[in-house]
């Protein structure tokens, strides 16, 4: 059970006592089916072993904040929504062809090995990762559905992943449309909201008061509350992305800038940028050669221009909007704390 006070290492741990041992009945029972498809089965366990379950967080804080009280049923549902986050960091590692995640080969790289000396190994390795993550968004339902909570709180939640799974979907479309493209703030922005800001805070957030029956007004507020702040994690993130230390992020610092992705941080350089720093950019973007060279010139060129500190006040700006929603609502002293505290650790963290 939960004390009242907000204790993130300790919901993380009853969060994985969920997932991890879910997931693993499910991989082996995948891996019986034929002894071939055991390292598909392995990096179903690999999607869900790291990770500090905001998203299952925020769900569960969504129903606490309604006045409901500890249950191992709602960290069941709420676990799901790191499932959710693991088919989508799947999906967004193969559209990106990321080589890392927290360290380790992602997905479509590690299923390599399963292919080896095999026509068109590389391909084949893309589509098993596909696979792989379309399988985790079916687990993420299944566990939501078997949770424990009565079926009529779980009708009350079940439209919002029909929502979640279309605004999800539209922001990875978005921002394969735009790769490549001239960047562009608020295309940028737009992207952001739905790739990662709406399933990040926000859908989790109502997803847990629409299970707790959460009335118009304290729904209002998860809203205000979530799109600012999922935002400002996503800019965090794409700070860390190209400035943060691997060693912390487990990612290369390279990824968006070689895959000339349509982040906010790209897109506030190039909207003040004079005309020699654009031709330094156009050098430099797209390329999938780029080395440690180019990867310093664009961060000299920013550091010049002084967009990471623009974006660092892109991120207050939010977090503070976030707050203020906040602080207009009737709930309950500790998720207030809780939701608090979850906001300032969503946007400055080190990994």
């Amino acid at each position: 059970m939960m004390p009242d006070r907000w204790e993130p290492t300790a919901f993380k741990t009853r969060v994985d006592e969920v997932l991890r041992p879910f997931v693993a009945q499910e991989a082996n029972q995948f891996a019986v089916i034929d002894p071939v498809l055991g390292p598909v089965a392995e990096q179903l366990e690999a999607a869900v072993a790291d990770g500090k379950r905001m998203r299952a967080a925020f769900c569960y804080w969504g129903w606490r904040a309604v006045g409901q009280p500890d249950s191992d049923a709602l960290v069941r549902a709420a676990a799901s929504m790191e499932l959710v986050h693991a088919a989508a960091v799947v999906h967004d590692d193969l559209i990106d062809d990321s080589p890392l995640r927290h360290g380790r080969p992602t997905a479509h790289v590690a299923l390599r090995g399963a292919l080896r000396r095999r026509p068109r190994a590389v391909a084949a390795a893309r589509s098993l990762a596909m696979l792989v993550g379309d399988l985790l968004m079916g687990l993420a339902g299944q566990l939501f559905a078997t949770s424990g909570l009565p079926a009529a709180y779980l009708a009350r939640a079940r439209p919002l992943w029909s929502l979640l799974a279309r605004e999800l979907i539209a922001g990875e479309c978005l921002e394969i449309l735009r790769t490549g493209a001239e960047p562009d703030t608020t295309a940028s922005l737009k992207v952001i909201r739905y790739k990662t800001a709406k399933y990040t805070v926000e859908q989790p957030l109502l997803i847990g008061g629409a299970l707790a029956g959460a009335g118009g007004r304290l729904r209002e507020g998860y809203s205000a509350y979530g799109l600012p702040l999922g935002e400002a994690f996503q800019l965090r993130d794409d700070l860390l992305g190209l400035f943060g230390n691997p060693e912390h992020t487990g990612k290369a610092n390279a990824d968006d800038v070689r895959g000339h992705r349509p982040t906010a941080l790209l897109a506030e350089t190039w909207r003040i940028a004079g005309d020699d720093d654009r031709e330094q950019l156009r050098a430099v973007l797209g390329r999938r050669d780029l080395d440690g060279n180019g990867l310093h010139a664009v961060r000299e060129v920013m550091r010049r221009l002084k967009t990471p500190d623009r974006v660092e006040n892109m991120i207050a700006a939010r977090v503070e909007e976030a707050l203020d929603a906040l602080h207009e609502l009737d709930m309950p002293a500790p998720a207030a704390a809780a939701l608090t505290a979850l906001a300032h650790s969503a946007a400055v963290r080190l990994s």
